[in-house]
């Protein structure tokens, strides 16, 4: 294991890491199927559900910053924002007795339901 200093910026659900001295990012994570872990006060670990052995530490400066990421990227994932669409769906519709996704055509498609897994 060696460290190295890298420069990350999270967008939706890819996790970009680049050179302190270039502009260009040098690689991504695509955070799907992974598990972030706290690991020590300012440290945290992205590790990936099929390969387990595929593990990144990073250190944050603050644990205040370190406690921002882990929560950041835990809310990242694609299954996450599904999982937070059904459960504001049934709760609107509770609520209004209508399926917000209705009027979109939508509300059939397996993705938007309870269960169902993108494949």
């Amino acid at each position: 294991a060696v460290l190295k200093k890298r420069l990350v910026k999270l967008v939706v659900n890819f996790l970009f890491y680049f050179r302190t001295d270039e502009a260009e990012p040098i690689g991504a994570l695509l955070l799907e199927h992974c598990k972030i872990t706290k690991e020590e006060e300012n440290v945290f670990s992205i590790s990936f559900i099929e390969e387990p052995e595929r593990k990144y530490c990073f250190e944050c400066a603050t644990e205040e910053q370190c406690q921002e990421w882990v929560e950041a990227l835990r809310r990242a994932s694609y299954e996450f924002l599904r999982r937070s669409l059904i459960f504001y769906r049934n709760e609107i519709q509770k609520m209004t007795g209508k399926d917000p996704l209705e009027q979109y055509g939508i509300s059939e498609e397996a993705r938007f339901q309870l269960g169902a897994h993108r494949q």
